[in-house]
């Protein structure tokens, strides 16, 4: 409520007022902590402030997943190009437009054999976060439990909660047992569970999975009446095969599932906010109608340098891999040569580090924050994913070779208190 003042009111100020509403009496933002990512980089800043002033320098960082690389020059022209059309500045549909939405279908059917209906069955979102938020919204609501892996990307989860859902976590390590954790969960909550999400390659761990562990999810999504949804941003960026399998690809999947993409790292696009959701088409249609609420399409140049990508950027693609490919293992072999064992992720775009034996008591924030003041290396404190993630840190494959090699060197001199030998483990 605004109060206003009597005598203001007498004299026609009403420049000064008195707000009652204080932002601790917001509900959902006592569920909310701090954007993980967000304090990261403030306290990046916050530490980068106290170098200055005692004249250090250098600061690594492998926080944020966000691509170093440029978009690719065929892309960059086709959205200068379209910026110059008399017809690029108008609204577009909050569902995409129709030829990203039929090259989306045409990369489905290129890449995996899933026939879509581009009509029914893929949408585009301004990237996979946001795309994901509206659907949780527009699916769940307070009492629905959903099934999130831990430790995971902080959206799978908090999505749901800002729909008012309940959260369910599930230990994603081993995977070997996360089905088996997974059925256990849902029959223990029967009637209550309404969505499962996944996520693989999985961001932060890069746990990859086979196509029969798709079967095996779906056949449970259908036994006890759940949803899934399966995150699939790191598509392209895997190390032991071809590309991560498709969950839509699974017999009877689109009964039940929706699978999201981004451009962001495939592609080197993720500043320019596109991506899309495909699948089953009631879900399609629930994402639909809450975006037509809440936003209108991406901007058409960005939504047409798109269908370029799609349809003639597989170029992009393995440049992309390759790139990543040769971070992964210069990081984990420089890691492993200073006595810290880190195993090689099967895909994704980061390196998921079990904090050294001796500094593990720490956990992952405050293990962190030594790498960050005494070595200038900043990366992802493992709780930021899930209370499973409490005795890792997150590489971002985000630094070039040579500054790989200069921040680990940095790490071994900060950490010479024997994090050579056994002490290691």
């Amino acid at each position: 409520m605004i109060d206003f003042n009597y005598r203001e009111k007498q004299t026609g100020n009403y420049l000064h007022v008195k707000h009652k509403q204080e932002t601790t009496q917001f509900p959902l933002l006592r569920k909310l902590p701090p954007y993980f990512f967000t304090t990261i980089q403030a306290q990046k800043h916050s530490t980068a402030q106290i170098n200055a002033q005692c004249e250090q320098e250098i600061f690594f960082d492998f926080g944020l997943g966000k691509p170093d690389l440029p978009a690719d020059q065929v892309v960059i022209k086709e959205l200068i190009a379209g910026v110059g059309r008399v017809d690029a500045h108008a609204y577009t549909p909050s569902n995409g437009i129709p030829e990203l939405r039929t090259a989306i279908s045409e990369w489905y059917e290129d890449r995996y054999q899933v026939g879509l209906n581009p009509e029914t069955e893929a949408i585009v979102t301004i990237g996979s976060k946001e795309g994901l938020s509206h659907l949780a919204l527009a699916i769940t609501q307070p009492g629905d439990i959903v099934f999130v892996p831990d430790p995971t990307y902080p959206i799978h989860e908090f999505a749901f909660v800002i729909a008012g859902a309940s959260v369910m976590r599930v230990p994603l390590n081993p995977i070997e047992n996360y089905e088996a954790m997974l059925e256990r969960s849902i029959r223990r909550l029967t009637g209550k569970g309404r969505v499962i999400v996944l996520n693989f390659p999985s961001n932060p761990t890069g746990i990859c999975v086979t196509p029969d562990f798709f079967e095996r999810v779906i056949y449970l999504a259908k036994r006890y009446g759940l949803w899934v949804i399966h995150d699939l941003a790191y598509a392209d960026i895997v190390f032991n095969q071809e590309k991560a399998p498709s969950i839509l690809a699974v017999k009877g999947a689109k009964d039940v599932a929706v699978e999201f993409f981004t451009m962001s790292k495939s592609y080197n696009m993720s500043g320019w906010r596109v991506g899309f959701m495909c699948g089953n088409s009631k879900l399609v249609g629930a994402l639909k109608h809450a975006k037509s609420y809440f936003d209108y399409g991406a901007f058409k140049p960005i939504q047409e340098a798109a269908v370029v990508a799609l349809r003639n950027g597989s170029h992009i693609v393995s440049t992309v891999k390759t790139s990543y490919l040769s971070r992964r293992n210069t990081l984990v072999s420089e890691l492993n040569n200073i006595g810290w064992q880190v195993d090689l992720p099967a895909g994704g775009m980061f390196v998921w580090a079990r904090i050294p034996h001796i500094f593990r008591e720490m956990r992952s924030r405050d293990f962190a924050s030594v790498l960050q003041s005494s070595a200038g290396v900043v990366v992802s404190p493992g709780i930021g994913f899930g209370p499973a993630g409490d005795e890792y840190v997150r590489f971002s494959l985000v630094q070039d070779e040579a500054t790989i090699k200069q921040a680990v060197a940095a790490i071994d001199s900060a950490l010479a208190l024997g994090l050579r030998g056994d002490y290691a483990r």
